[in-house]
């Protein structure tokens, strides 16, 4: 499917699509009294490439407890459709033996693992407490989509009563079948992931540590999600040796391929904040968009300085602009100390809440399977952290906080969320994966349609905006622009005390209208203009246009080909 704001897939147990097909595999079923004495057993070791003390290891002890002689019971499970082929031309002389094909899942684009998540065998757990939904040997969705939507993706499964002789073959439907129901499919599911696009941004963080999630702004619907290192979701499936590849992802304890940093990883925003503070503070107040703020480069109360070498802001916009840490500290110590507030932790706590209507401090409620609700300091964490201080804590103690450092915590879902709010001026709905529900035809949950305030009046948000267009265009951010399309985007560098900081950045484009909002979080990536801002720019023009222009290949070339996986975290 082309690329597009359009291009959109299916996630469906029932039928093959442009994201899940379903692919057949053969369990092989024996009933030991009917097995022929006589059997050609080496024959048989050989069609299915197994050893002969492989083949008798499968029947001692079967016959005490719940095993029967005279039922059949699975001999070996997971047999390709390839060697099953073979094995069925000869399947005449293999007596007792019985195969049965089921379904498993195959990704024939080998993208997206961690959004689609896996499936795995029921156990004893499962099957209790599903009350008759599953038997041994089904399978479910343990993670990511196929977790969240298997309830209605799995169908329900028909049966057949059977009376059996007493060597357990059968000889006739129980009750002329009257008692016999259908087998129903599951539901058909349209995602809102861009196929094209998710190739694309997994193709830019290869070989790096990180996350990018792309959002649509006016409906909430998740575009692109990726997370690196990543793998391929057939890697999963049910072959023969997914048991040790699960055990060497799992055991990667540097890399840790099997976290979704998406919705998962906690970072501190950086700069990104900035933008949001802006607006918090212009609606309670506490500034206005025109305001001077000198900056010599120190802020002087507390000589912490600001990150590169600038003009002193005019505004809010060229703050934004030149991301003018000065301005935001005395921002922030304004804020804490208004008088609007009876004390410095009200206030705190009163930014907390509105950092709340921005959708952070909890989960979004993804559909997804767990996303971690990030980090916001309220004014209790630093009453307990600095609990021995005998007047309690200092504004000028936490000032790090109006540049998105110290205690903050985001996910870059969260991240990206921002950018979307910001970019519908004033609200989001909840980011979500499901578009459509194809065969009942249903609306998708209300939830993912209801528009969500920020709390920011319609006013402040031009300001804010007009500054991440200036980052783009004449600012931090300029790898980010694209040549005849707006971008808003602010850069972030996320202070990492182990090794090299985190490269960030958030943007929406274009600036009227949007139609894409992004975050990029490159882990050990250092300032936000060295890979967050140059990949989002990327997959902002691919998104829109469809394609890179020739002025920017030496930069796809460049984030393609560069490799972060041996830097410090």
């Amino acid at each position: 499917m082309a690329s597009s704001p359009a291009s959109t897939h299916v996630l469906s147990r029932a039928v093959s699509s442009s994201f899940v097909a379903n692919n057949p595999i053969y369990d092989l079923e024996v009933i030991y009294n009917n097995i022929d004495e006589d059997m050609d057993v080496p024959l048989f070791c050989q069609l299915l490439n197994i050893s002969e003390e492989e083949y008798n290891s499968k029947f001692p002890d079967r016959w005490g407890g719940r095993f029967s002689k005279a039922k059949p019971f699975i001999f070996i499970s997971k047999i390709s459709p390839s060697q099953y082929a073979s094995f069925q031309e000869h399947l005449h002389l293999f007596q007792g033996f019985y195969p049965v094909m089921r379904n498993i899942r195959f990704y024939p684009h080998q993208n997206g693992a961690h959004m689609l998540g896996y499936l795995s065998e029921v156990n004893s757990q499962d099957i209790e407490q599903a009350e008759g939904v599953y038997a041994a040997g089904d399978i479910h969705g343990v993670s990511g989509l196929e977790k969240v939507y298997e309830e209605i993706l799995r169908g329900r499964k028909g049966v057949s009563y059977m009376l059996k002789d007493n060597l357990g073959r059968d000889v006739e439907s129980y009750n002329g079948g009257n008692l016999d129901s259908t087998a129903v499919s599951g539901e058909d599911i349209q995602l809102s992931i861009d196929l094209e696009l998710q190739r694309y941004a997994e193709k830019l963080l290869q070989n790096k540590r990180g996350a990018i999630v792309a959002i649509e702004p006016a409906t909430g619907e998740i575009l692109s999600m990726v997370s690196a290192p990543n793998y391929d979701p057939n890697d999963l499936t049910f072959s023969r040796n997914r048991d040790s590849i699960f055990r060497v992802l799992q055991g990667d304890t540097l890399n840790r391929p099997m976290i979704n940093r998406s919705v998962t990883a906690k970072y501190p925003p950086g700069s990104i904040f900035k933008p949001i503070f802006s607006l918090i503070a212009l609606e309670k107040e506490i500034t206005r968009a025109n305001r001077y703020i000198n900056c010599s480069g120190i802020y002087k109360p507390t000589s912490q300085k600001c990150s590169h070498d600038h003009v002193s802001a005019r505004n809010v916009a060229q703050a934004i602009q030149h991301s003018c840490n000065v301005y935001y500290y005395q921002l922030l110590n304004e804020f804490l100390r208004s008088d609007k507030f009876d004390s410095y932790g009200a206030a705190m706590d009163t930014l907390m809440v509105a950092l709340t209507r921005f959708g952070l401090g909890n989960k979004l409620d993804v559909d997804y399977t767990f996303e971690n609700e990030g980090y916001l300091p309220y004014a209790s964490h630093f009453d307990r952290v600095h609990k021995e201080e005998i007047n309690g804590w200092k504004p000028e103690w936490v000032l790090s906080l109006g540049i998105g450092q110290g205690e903050f915590e985001f996910t870059t879902l969260q991240m990206a969320n921002l950018a979307a709010a910001v970019a519908n001026r004033g609200y989001y709905i909840k980011p979500h994966f499901i578009k459509k529900h194809l065969t009942s035809g249903k609306p998708i949950k209300e939830e993912y349609r209801l528009r969500r305030s920020t709390g920011i009046s319609a006013e402040h948000f031009p300001p804010v905006i007009d500054g991440m267009e200036l980052a783009v265009l004449r600012g931090t951010s300029t790898s980010a622009a694209i040549s005849d399309i707006s971008v808003c985007g602010k850069t972030g560098t996320s202070q990492n005390s182990h090794g090299e900081d985190h490269s960030v950045f958030v943007a929406f484009a274009p600036k009227e209208n949007p139609k894409i909002a992004i975050a990029v979080y490159v882990e050990n990536g250092g300032f936000g203009s060295t890979y967050g801002a140059p990949i989002a720019g990327l997959v902002i023009e691919k998104y829109l246009k469809g394609a890179i222009s020739p002025q920017k290949k030496w930069m796809e070339e460049k984030m393609i080909n560069s490799s972060l996986l041996n830097t410090v975290q």
